[in-house]
């Protein structure tokens, strides 16, 4: 890699981090190229990025960032799973660490503020956006069921005694 496709590369990893709502710093050893790709497939589906740097190109690049106090989490193998969405990186990645030993979670940062390892497990186990959206309208709507439920029943309850007056 010349020069200039460096520079290009940290100019594209400081647009991404001044972009990104939540960073996850992940170590990899022994990923296989197969496990890599499902990741970011997972990743892709989720809203979110996985990326390999390198350490010093990442640290250049988390410079003039919000994220920029957490270039401490930057040795050894490293790789950055970024997103706009606060969960969907964190939640992501945190399965799939689960289900293989090769990746483990190193922190991470939201919003200037450095994340330890708990606090990315936390975020991951929160619900996500869409599922907040749907519980949100589920709460809207179960209030106006039940309104239109109880301004039909006495009316529903008058026909079924005209029903039983009608029969006899």
């Amino acid at each position: 890699m010349n020069r200039e496709e460096k520079a290009e590369l940290i100019k594209k990893l400081n647009s991404t981090f001044n972009d990104a709502g939540v960073v996850v710093v992940t170590k990899q050893v022994g990923l296989t190229v197969g496990e890599s790709t499902d990741l970011r497939v997972k990743m892709r589906e989720a809203g979110a990025k996985y990326q390999v740097a390198k350490n010093r190109i990442v640290k250049l690049a988390l410079k003039d960032t919000k994220y920029e106090n957490i270039s401490d989490l930057f040795t050894g193998p490293t790789a950055i799973a970024v997103s706009n969405d606060p969960v969907s990186a964190p939640k992501t990645v945190s399965k799939f660490a689960k289900n293989n030993d090769k990746l483990s979670i190193l922190g991470g940062g939201i919003d200037g503020k450095v994340l330890s390892i708990d606090e990315v497990e936390q975020l991951a186990s929160l619900p996500s956006l869409d599922e907040l959206r749907a519980k949100l309208i589920g709460l809207i709507k179960s209030p106006s069921q039940k309104l239109a439920s109880l301004t039909v029943a006495p009316a529903t309850k008058l026909v079924n005694v005209f029903n039983a007056k009608a029969k006899q």
